[in-house]
């Protein structure tokens, strides 16, 4: 009994060193989701008033524009997946390449070739085991992004969508990410990003047969909205990238915290079961002086 002790005390050791790195590794997250959480408070304001300012401009002109007129028949659909590039943060990564798949086929029921753009190792490392193409990716910013990522995914979405789709270019461009709802729901969610859909209440204007304003545009509509676009592409991708990163070090700290929990309820279990091994080694240790002391008597009294 004295080595299964040695064991059940190895595992405590082990377990309680776990513990140790889960805990601190719940700490380190959950400091994180305030700044983030701010980063994400800032963007948001922006983005949808860049998002009005695009749509005002595309619906209150004539000038038809590549990123705001759709295709006739659209055969071709860029879709960007942002992931993580680390683990540890239960189904986070998991649950936007789902919808990333989801909407995939989505799109290739529609009739439309799917080009897949990956942001974070997760996503890159899924695609590659599976031996699916991916047309570009990144990595190694995904907990905390930048403007300037966001700059650096946007340009060769922009540029695809500009192109002619026989010389490799998109009709539609569509983004998956993981929304950040609270520090307990974080949600994937998928948009498309281009060309601009109207909203529900220039829909319904549409519907009713009335005529939408027009605004004059200095230099021209056209270079308004080659200006804004980029802008408004960069700043989406921006947001959603925060939002992700957000949701990452949401899910993060609930895995550790969960871990954490385990392995208290681990060591419990273990404590317990030492504890009886201890004990059953003492009752044996007194059962064999006993025993001794029984046999040693009854051969004295023999002897005599």
């Amino acid at each position: 009994m004295g080595a299964q002790l040695r064991v059940y005390k190895r595992r405590i050791k082990s377990v309680t060193a776990t513990k140790k790195i889960t805990k601190a590794m719940e700490m380190i997250a959950a400091s994180r989701i305030v700044k983030a959480q701010r980063k994400v408070a800032a963007s948001t304001p922006y983005a949808s008033e860049l998002t009005r300012a695009v749509t005002a401009v595309a619906t209150g002109s004539n000038t038809k524009h590549p990123l705001t007129t759709e295709a006739e028949r659209a055969t071709r659909a860029a879709v960007l997946l942002v992931t993580s590039d680390r683990g540890l943060a239960g189904g986070y990564s998991s649950n936007a390449i789902k919808a990333a798949d989801r909407l995939t086929e989505r799109l290739t029921a529609e009739g439309k070739e799917v080009v897949t753009y990956v942001v974070g190792r997760k996503g890159v490392s899924y695609y590659g085991f599976r031996d699916r193409k991916v047309e570009e990716s990144w990595t190694g910013f995904t907990d905390n992004p930048s403007y300037a990522d966001a700059k650096k995914v946007a340009a060769p979405l922009i540029e695809a969508v500009t192109q002619e789709t026989a010389e490799g270019g998109v009709d539609e461009l569509h983004i998956v990410f993981t929304e950040f709802v609270s520090m307990m729901t974080q949600t994937p969610v998928d948009g498309r990003l281009l060309p601009l859909s109207l909203s529900a209440d220039e829909q319904q204007v549409e519907k009713k047969g009335e005529i939408l304003p027009l605004f004059e545009f200095e230099p021209s509509a056209e270079d308004v909205l080659d200006a804004l676009l980029p802008r408004y592409v960069e700043s989406r991708i921006y947001n959603a990238l925060l939002q992700s990163a957000a949701s990452e070090h949401a899910a993060r700290r609930r895995a550790m915290k969960s871990a954490t929990d385990n392995a208290e309820e681990l060591i419990k279990s273990l404590t317990r079961l030492a504890n009886a091994a201890r004990q059953a080694d003492i009752t044996q240790e007194i059962s064999e002086i006993v025993g001794g002391a029984s046999a040693l008597a009854d051969a004295t009294a023999g002897s005599d």
